[in-house]
């Protein structure tokens, strides 16, 4: 899949007004979740920044509360399904990666609403039960610019195991990460074929990277230098770009990433504020909210500030099972911890 991003037209991010109104929603719903509670319980990966953003967007336009639960996505599927089957499910939202919610969707633990909103996204980004596929993660190496010159920088995911870059690299952990483990076991869709893609897991494993818990972190970490460079989400160069951090990512051409979901659970709690809160989030000031600060939303018309962002072609992770997530994970387990 091809994502093309003009970027003469990144300006309309900053200049275009949000509408005075929000998209697929009506007075009645936001007055149904008032009367609940006037509170949405989301459990979520998505970074508590932007999370904190969206929640004060929604507050100022309805007055509903944000009570904000954030994990790496399979400790986040984990919790809804041990809630759920204790009868006692306390989330209203779920958003993480598709293909871990795929998972606990089968086992009845996610409902189905079709928002409103869900009308302004291709169709292709639609999932029949989970419903759009609201942004895409992309993977790629991360640098901090103000240790690694960009003429410095690698220029291929193998040169990362070059020996300049030893002491470093870090990277998610994939014997935990369900991303990380699910990006490692598709590289050879980017690197020309499986002998090549294990050969550079090998070796980047013998370099002895610093193994933190997740993507998010693995971005913390180049920011502050320690760690100048690693595997991380593009959308860091744009989003600690404004907060004056220097980051840039390598141009490989093809990068491996994951669409993210959003939808209620099966019990809602608050299933008008849920509704309520999905509505807002699908709409145009919610995404434009999220492409500002540099992710790759999938709604019509909406682009990341990210430069070269319309070179970049993303190619879908493999799809995994249950058993294909735990044997990977074992897998990396040796190669990277034993």
């Amino acid at each position: 899949m091809k994502i093309t991003r003009i970027l003469a037209l990144s300006w309309l991010i900053g200049v275009v007004p949000f509408p005075n109104v929000l998209y697929g929603q009506d007075s009645k719903l936001v007055d149904a979740a008032k009367k609940e509670g006037g509170k949405v319980v989301v459990y979520g990966s998505l970074e508590n920044d932007t999370m904190d953003m969206i929640a004060a967007a929604l507050k100022k336009k309805t007055g509903l509360e944000t009570d904000y639960w954030r994990e790496a996505a399979n400790k986040v599927t984990d919790r809804v399904a041990n809630e759920s089957r204790a009868g006692r499910p306390l989330f209203d939202v779920v958003l993480t990666t598709k293909s871990t919610m795929q998972l606990i969707q089968k086992d009845g633990f996610l409902g189905k609403y079709d928002s409103p909103s869900a009308r302004a996204f291709p169709k292709e980004f639609i999932d029949p039960n989970l419903g759009p596929t609201y942004r895409n993660t992309i993977i790629g190496i991360v640098y901090n610019t103000a240790i690694i010159k960009p003429a410095d920088a690698p220029k291929s995911l193998e040169d990362l195991v070059k020996p300049q870059y030893k002491g470093k690299v870090v990277i998610p952990d994939a014997s935990q990460h369900t991303t990380t483990a699910q990006w490692m076991a598709s590289l050879h869709k980017v690197m020309g074929g499986k002998e090549r893609a294990d050969k550079f897991i090998r070796e980047l494993a013998a370099t002895k990277p610093l193994l933190v818990p997740s993507l998010t972190p693995a971005g913390e970490r180049i920011t502050t230098g320690e760690t100048p460079i690693g595997i991380a989400f593009l959308k860091n160069v744009v989003f600690y770009g404004k907060k004056g951090v220097p980051l840039d990512y390598v141009r490989l051409g093809k990068f491996m990433g994951d669409g993210q979901s959003i939808t209620l659970g099966t019990k809602s709690p608050h299933p008008n504020a849920g509704k309520a809160f999905i509505d807002f989030f699908l709409g145009e000031e919610g995404l434009r909210l999220m492409a500002g600060i540099g992710e790759f939303v999938t709604r019509k018309g909406i682009y990341p500030p990210l430069p070269d962002a319309d070179k970049i072609e993303m190619v879908e992770m493999d799809e995994m099972d249950q058993k294909g997530f735990a044997d990977k994970m074992a897998e990396y387990r040796k190669i990277f911890l034993q």
